[in-house]
């Protein structure tokens, strides 16, 4: 891991193909020198939105129509052909997919999601290429991981757990922050076959205690701060209430201690410390599973009662993500790509870990806020020094720029010439914000349609596949090829 010189820590309080396999094929024969960008010199001037070069994945529209056709009409080939650009340790012998609510599997086949998210990449030779841009200005860091190092990293970690007894199957509960130790747990549970189920670092001891008690886990990995504008959360005391208040009792709670922090830890029969155990840690290799191998358990937010539990599969999510980063998102392997969000959600789960990992992308990690960290020009600089093609965020995310910086003056000293393309969900983005977005962004700004159940966009504006980059203001998209949407109402029933 190479890390950045420290930043002064801040003081401020502060919503799927065989015709797109040709796009993904193209994608993955691409090949790129992999160079961490330096911020651009000079200030940006005002910026126009106009549509932006092709970045290589773009098509006709007429590829759309082909594809949405195909994948309606023989599924089967159609998942089929996309799967074939993952790496399975065993061939499967039938595709199955169900065309109303896309659900893929492949039948008999054996992968495993880390090593094709991560040693693919290493053996294909993009082994220097940044895996992950870590840029915390809540805590003063930034990091630059290769995919090399986090193949180290994570093939140790699994070590790590396989030493103190977790096993393919057993599941692990991950309640950390934003760091990059939280995607390494995630992959290292993946890299052997136990399911995690990484809860958002806000929840609190009761939130945290009710999915103990469901989920069950073998081992809790957690951390030992938060940081938030302004104030640290402890996160031990947390853990330690939410065991008071569970009927279940985990094996060993492994604690990552962050850097120039006071060291923490918990009762030595319990905890484990993650600095420690990785100093004699021994690699462990890719365990392989059946295509419909439980990769996680997300939790809904409960408003209607107990939190649900979405069990999510390996091959068929694998599939999907990697196929929509290059014909929903237009990215091509080797672009930098930053979602906005949370790892506990289900957008960082696809798109901060997953999605951009499988397909050879450069993901961004970011440990702030919009604005308050420092202030209302966080993501233009984080969108300008790192190069990133595109960006993934929430409409609420824009508004609270705007209300700070309703002119965009701090955004537009930062020059953002390679971001192609800005999509937003999660809520309906209001005409007045998209539009404020394209103006000051100077890019296409896109909604588009998910939610946790799914993993993966619904509805998109599809760039990959030739979609508009000005789709009528307040519509998000058209149905991801693999879905069958159609609007239903009252009277006509359609």
């Amino acid at each position: 891991m190479r890390r950045f010189p420290r930043l002064q820590p801040q003081s401020s309080p502060g919503g799927s193909a065989a015709m797109l396999a040709v796009r993904v094929s193209s994608c993955a024969r691409s090949s790129r020198l992999w160079t961490l960008l330096t911020p651009e010199k000079g200030r940006a001037s005002a910026r126009k939105c106009v549509a932006p070069q092709s970045s290589g994945t773009h098509a006709s529209e007429s590829a759309y129509g082909r594809a949405a056709a195909a994948a309606r009409e023989d599924p089967e080939r159609f998942w089929g052909e996309a799967g074939s650009h993952l790496k399975w340790f065993q061939p499967w012998s039938k595709t199955v997919c169900d065309v109303v609510f896309p659900t893929l599997r492949f039948v008999g086949g054996e992968l495993n999601m880390c090593y094709n998210a991560v040693d693919r990449h290493v053996e294909s030779g993009r082994g220097d290429q940044p895996a992950i841009i870590y840029d915390s200005p809540v805590g003063g860091a930034k990091a630059l991981i290769t995919f090399r190092e986090l193949q180290d990293q994570v093939s140790r970690l699994a070590g790590v757990l396989a030493k103190n007894g977790v096993q393919r199957g057993d599941l692990v509960v991950i309640y950390m922050p934003m760091v990059p130790q939280a995607m390494m747990a995630m992959l290292a549970c993946a890299r052997i076959g136990a399911p995690h189920s990484l809860i958002f670092g806000g929840f609190a001891s009761r939130e945290l205690s009710v999915r103990i008690d469901h989920a069950k886990p073998k081992m809790i990995i957690t951390a030992s701060f938060g940081i938030e504008p302004g104030r640290r959360v402890e996160y031990i005391p947390l853990v330690e209430k939410a065991l008071e208040l569970s009927s279940h009792r985990p094996n060993r709670v492994l604690i990552y201690n962050r850097p120039n922090m006071e060291k923490v830890s918990m009762d030595p029969a319990l905890g484990l410390d993650w600095e420690e155990e990785m100093a004699t840690a021994r690699p462990h290799d890719c365990v392989s599973v059946p295509s419909n191998h439980p990769l996680y358990v997300l939790y809904t937010s409960g408003t209607t009662g107990t939190p649900k539990g979405i069990v999510r599969d390996t091959g068929g999510y694998a599939v999907t993500l990697h196929w929509t980063m290059s014909n929903v998102y237009g990215l091509s392997p080797g672009d930098v790509w930053w979602a906005a969000s949370d790892l506990g959600w289900v957008v960082g789960h696809s798109y901060i870990c997953y999605a951009p990992l499988l397909h050879g992308n450069s993901t961004i990690l970011y440990e702030g806020k919009p604005v308050g960290t420092p202030d209302a020009g966080a993501f233009f600089r984080v969108l300008s020094e790192y190069g990133a093609a595109s960006m993934f965020t929430a409409p609420t995310a824009i508004r609270a720029i705007r209300q700070q910086d309703p002119h965009a003056a701090i955004g537009k000293k930062y020059p953002l010439s390679r971001l192609r393309y800005l999509f937003v969900a999660g809520e309906r983005c209001d005409v007045e914000t998209l539009e404020w977005a394209k103006a000051s962004f100077g890019v296409p700004v896109l909604d588009h349609w998910w939610q946790t159940e799914t993993g993966s966009p619904i509805t998109a504006s599809c760039i990959g596949l030739g979609n508009s980059l000005a789709p009528p203001a307040g519509q998000a998209g058209k149905p991801v090829p693999g879905y069958n949407a159609l609007a239903y109402n009252s009277i006509t029933k359609m």
